[in-house]
């Protein structure tokens, strides 16, 4: 998510604009202001009610008549309430003070001193320099004065209650003629006017005050974070790289305090793990002694047993390993089939140290990590494996990803480094012992190829028990890249190369006549070289009948070589799938061939091959799930747009958009999905025939969300050009047209959700904004923010707001939330971050630093999370990765509406409330 700031939110001056953007940040002051009006209004009308109810019963609770200071109080609001500003030209007209609700705290209290740290929640905005002058409804950011005490909320406890307007027939109107109108004076003046108000309320009834002092300590405890909230608050802020976003409490929860706490019921186990590191990774892909195919994806090593279905490895299926931090590079099996090494890249934390890159060496059995090798040793990352074969695999000799390439061998069992050289300051893509002879250590990659002797015995740790060959091309053309080899049974190596050709590396006598370095060993020199690909030859397998296998990279052909390089039978895999990258023998006469466009297919030579593992190949951002089936659609900077079934965890269709999807969202039927792309166009298409529907196009810059409202009637498409466009859908979703604009963010929209009736849009933007907006009204913008407190949301997918302010961490610079989903019974809320995880929290998630579930695997941001219709899932989306993980929904008690908000909040009547 973009933290870009937009200018001047929830500021009072201090900030000189561009030029350019001068005229918009005076207007947007002045909105502001006006809205701050409205506030101190609400306020002052709700003291003047209370203190007729006062003198209307015993005019003071001890009989006393009224105090000065209330009876000016009370002047200042019976003029403020009947002579605010009018509102401009197209908005609907300021509520009248008198129709705040009853059940809703009305006073406000100020903020004396603001937290330390980027992140701070209080119950309103700091005082403004030289002035008392607040809001409670302003457009970016809201605030109070001083408080008395608050009412009770009516109504059964806990209960979040939609806003309503009581009828109250006991509160007198003063002809609007005693006082001048705000046309006929200045409004410099009526500020003064507001601010004095103000400031008489601080006085009155606040126990804090603005001169310095420590506010009052939060509900919550000594453990509490300061200025966090007090039982009269009205509201609560939080700010993000210096800028305050203040948040209103629903009137059904007096303090956010009382909301119940701690991680949710629900837990999350990842089911199913879409997609394979093929476009950038080798070794990559081996079958295992029980027939499950090892691959890896982001942090995730798959065990993955052909034929699908659910359970482990009697059943089919996929189980993961996850233990690893950072994105898996490499793998080797140990000879016993059984046994696991996988190597993992360098990355940083969420508080950017450094993790180092290690290798995990882990029984594919039980799933239990063994030993951790190499830990502070690598540097920037492990970039291949492979155990010994000779010795029952005793020893893994690894290569990491450092300038000098150092090649390693280490007694995995003991965790212990033999020997350490540098290998070569060209990139290594493969390392592989003779099986016949653990001494013998081969090497190839960038212009060369290296073969190792190596001394068992050799003693201490160094490197003078390994000794380097290099492999001397002579006569024949020596390739760019050397990218695979394999063992012949007699000895022999045989290496395929960026040339397309299969070279025959045949061993050489040991030559006593030069000694020194390398002259007792036996050498390798080529003996036959074999046209065998167009293009480079990604990968070689020796087959258990002896036969080899060659893949090709711009041919896409698979040929089976028999003895002496002979051609037997080949096959060609479908363009679509990519080219070949990696193969593995399964069971019988099963092949496993990995792609470069990430996908892993299944087949044989004579049958031909089809995809059971499929995913994107390049960034990912576009997510929606299907309204009534298990199916999710996602797309990305890879233009492909793909249609996933979440039961029987495959592709049902992918589209090509010819340009980067970004968000997407389905019709309430189900029937057709509308795409955004970065172009400022988006398309809607019929999910079962995959024909454009319709073709729109609104400004020039990305689209970042697009989404129909409960009812279909309307689709709300959100810009980078700082506008929500909406249009008017048909029954069917098949035809849209322009309906209107809602024109009023100062920066890029990030995430908007519809109100439960489908009339009001709740949005998000790039500079933190939360604004509200009556579509059905005429795509209005609300000013008055507070009486927006008690909507209920079909969807919650924007990133701030009250119900889930308590979601971000401590320090936040407003990127570290990508995406966040509430679930279709609002228990919990999901959320993807910028440090790799998917988090689980209560939802509503109001309280500051909130616990949560915490879920790793994804080797990049975290970019989108979804529920499935029906909450058994939960799909999320990685960045840079390409991965999609399926996540199975456990505990929680199943589906269903959520359970009441538990308050202590109560029913007080007026009165009752004054005494209090």
């Amino acid at each position: 998510m973009d933290g870009a700031a937009g200018p001047g939110e929830g500021q009072a001056g201090g900030w000189e604009p561009p030029g350019s953007d001068f005229l918009g940040v005076l207007s947007q002051r002045l909105r502001v202001q006006e809205e701050e009006m409205e506030l101190v209004k609400a306020a002052l009308a709700e003291v003047l009610r209370r203190l007729r109810l006062q003198e209307g019963t015993s005019r003071s609770p001890l009989g006393a008549p009224a105090s000065p200071v209330s009876v000016q109080a009370s002047r200042e609001a019976a003029s403020l309430s009947d002579s605010g500003p009018s509102a401009p030209p197209g908005l609907p007209p300021p509520p009248r003070p008198f129709l705040v609700s009853r059940g809703t705290q009305t006073e406000m209290e100020t903020e004396s001193k603001l937290s330390s740290g980027p992140l701070a929640l209080s119950n309103g905005p700091p005082a403004p320099p030289g002035g008392g002058e607040e809001e409670l409804g302003g457009v970016q950011s809201e605030g109070g004065g001083g408080s008395s005490s608050g009412t009770g909320s009516p109504g059964p406890p806990g209960a979040l209650r939609p806003f309503q307007l009581p009828q109250r027939g006991d509160t007198p109107r003063r002809n609007s003629s005693s006082s001048s109108s705000p046309s006929e004076r200045p409004r410099q003046k009526l500020s003064k006017k507001a601010a004095s108000s103000a400031n008489l309320l601080l006085r009155s009834g606040s126990s804090e005050s603005r001169g310095g002092k420590d506010p009052v300590s939060s509900p919550g405890g000594p453990g509490s974070r300061r200025s966090n909230y007090n039982l009269e608050g009205i509201s609560v802020k939080m700010f993000l790289r210096g800028r305050p976003i203040t948040m209103y409490i629903p009137s059904g929860v007096r303090s956010p305090e009382e909301l119940p706490s701690g991680p949710p019921p629900e837990n999350l186990s990842l089911d199913w793990v879409y997609g394979y590191r093929g476009r950038d990774s080798r070794s990559n892909l081996f079958v295992l002694r029980s027939g499950e195919v090892v691959y890896f994806i982001a942090c995730v090593v798959v065990l993955y047993r052909p034929g699908g279905g659910p359970g482990g490895p009697g059943g089919g299926g996929q189980r993961h390993y996850l233990g690893h931090t950072d994105c898996v590079r490499c793998l080797a099996v140990h000879p016993d089939g059984v046994r696991v090494a996988s190597g993992q890249t360098a990355g940083v934390d969420k508080d950017g140290k450094p993790l180092q890159p290690v290798v995990h060496i882990w029984d594919s059995e039980k799933l239990h990590k063994l030993q951790e090798i190499g830990l502070g040793v690598f540097e920037r990352g492990v970039g291949a494996l492979a155990f010994s074969v000779s010795d029952q695999g005793n020893f893994l000799c690894v290569v990491d990803d450092s300038n000098e390439h150092m090649l390693s061998v280490w007694d995995w069992n003991r965790g212990t480094k033999l020997v350490e050289i540098k290998s070569t300051n060209d990139s290594v893509l493969a390392v592989g012992f003779n099986p016949r002879d653990s001494s013998c250590i081969v090497t190839s990659g960038k212009s060369h190829v290296h073969f190792w002797n190596w001394s068992t015995g050799g003693g201490a740790l160094g490197s003078g028990g390994l000794t380097r060959k290099q492999g001397v091309f002579g006569k024949y053309k020596k390739p760019k890249f050397v990218p695979c080899f394999v063992f012949l049974p007699d000895g022999d190596i045989l290496t395929g190369d960026s040339e397309g050709t299969i070279l025959t590396w045949g061993r050489s006598l040991p030559d006593s006549r030069t000694p020194g370095r390398g002259g007792a060993k036996e050498t390798f020199g080529i003996v036959a070289q074999t046209r065998a690909h167009e293009g480079s030859i990604f990968a070689l397998c020796l087959l258990r009948d002896g036969t080899v296998l060659s893949g090709g990279g711009r041919d896409r052909r698979l040929v089976q070589w028999g003895p002496g390089l002979t051609a037997l039978q080949e096959a060609e895999i479908p363009e679509q799938f990519g080219a070949v990258r990696a193969i593995a023998e399964g069971l019988g006469s099963e092949l496993l061939v990995g792609t470069t466009k990430n996908a892993l297919l299944r087949g044989d030579l004579t049958q031909g091959f089809s995809p059971v593992i499929q995913g994107h190949t390049d960034e990912l951002w576009g997510l929606c799930t299907h309204p009534s089936l298990n199916r999710f659609l996602t797309c990305g900077h890879d233009r492909q747009l793909c249609l996933w079934d979440g039961e029987c965890h495959a592709l049902a269709w992918s589209l090509d958009l010819k340009e980067t999807g970004l968000c997407a969202d389905f019709h309430p039927s189900g029937k057709v999905v509308a795409v955004g792309l970065n172009t400022g166009r988006w398309l809607v298409l019929d999910t079962e025939t995959r024909d454009i529907v319709s073709d729109f196009t609104d400004g020039n810059e990305q689209l970042s969300v697009v989404r129909y409202s409960p009812d279909g009637m309307y689709l709300a498409i959100g810009s980078h050009d700082n506008t929500i466009y909406i249009y008017s859908v048909s029954c069917d979703g098949a035809k849209c047209s322009r309906f209107g604009r809602c024109v009023g963010h100062s920066s890029f929209i990030t995430h908007l959700d519809w109100s439960k009736d489908g009339s009001f849009i709740m949005s998000n933007s790039g500079d933190y904004e939360i604004l509200y907006w009556d579509v059905a009204g005429g795509c209005k913008l609300l000013r008055n923010r507070y009486e927006s407190r008690d909507r209920e949301w079909a969807t919650y997918t924007c990133v701030l707001g009250f119900h889930v302010y308590g979601v971000w961490p401590d320090g936040s610079d407003g990127t570290d939330i990508n995406s966040l989903c509430r679930s279709h019974n609002e228990r919990v809320v999901a959320v993807a971050d910028d440090f790799c995880k998917v988090h689980l929290f209560l939802y509503p998630c109001a309280r500051a630093k909130a616990p949560s579930r915490k879920y790793g695997g994804h080797g990049s941001h975290v970019t989108s999370v979804r529920f499935t219709h029906d909450d058994s899932h939960l799909i999320s989306l990685g960045g840079k990765d390409a991965s999609i993980f399926q996540w199975r929904m456990l505990g929680g008690g199943g589906p269903g509406p959520a359970p009441p908000t538990p308050s202590r909040t109560p029913s007080l009547s007026p009165a009752s409330s004054l005494d209090a």
